[in-house]
């Protein structure tokens, strides 16, 4: 009776304490994430959005008065501001940066990648946002997306 007990409970508890694992742990190598995003890239599955001047999911905005620098330093605040989040690639200076964001109970990682440009008008930035495991992301990605955004000044004042 308890040989049947722990296969029935046992195994599948230690199947998802190894899948667990195995999400919180698998490498996740920058280079193959940190690219550029000058061409409209996707994953082809509903698990990520992109914010883009032109093509996007999300139109990208124009910031006044900023310079691709100053906009991606306030990006790089905003990103580091929520939890789980970290830099693995880039930074201000570069232009593009790419950050890991884990779910809280899973840990899960999203991986986003923003880049920032000059326009006439001022700065403006490409994001993609992408789940690395899974088919569907439930909207976190665009949530994300528009978060980051909304907390972005309008210009440079």
């Amino acid at each position: 009776m308890k040989l049947i007990l722990a296969v029935t409970f046992g195994l599948p508890l230690l199947a998802v304490l190894c899948l667990a694992l195995a999400v919180r742990f698998a490498p996740l190598d920058p280079a193959d994430w940190h690219v550029s995003l000058a061409e409209p890239l996707r994953t082809g599955k509903p698990n990520d959005v992109r914010v883009r001047p032109e093509g996007g999911e999300i139109a990208a905005t124009v910031f006044p008065g900023l310079t691709p620098e100053a906009l991606a330093e306030r990006l790089q605040a905003v990103a580091l501001a929520e939890p789980r989040t970290t830099l693995i690639a880039g930074g201000p200076a570069e232009g593009r940066m790419t950050f890991v964001q884990r779910s809280a109970f899973w840990g899960f990682p999203d991986v986003i990648t923003v880049e920032t440009f000059a326009t006439p008008a001022g700065a403006s930035l490409r994001l993609w946002s992408r789940a690395r495991f899974g088919y569907s992301d439930m909207g976190v990605n665009r949530a994300r997306a528009e978060r980051w955004l909304a907390a972005l000044p309008p210009s440079a004042s």
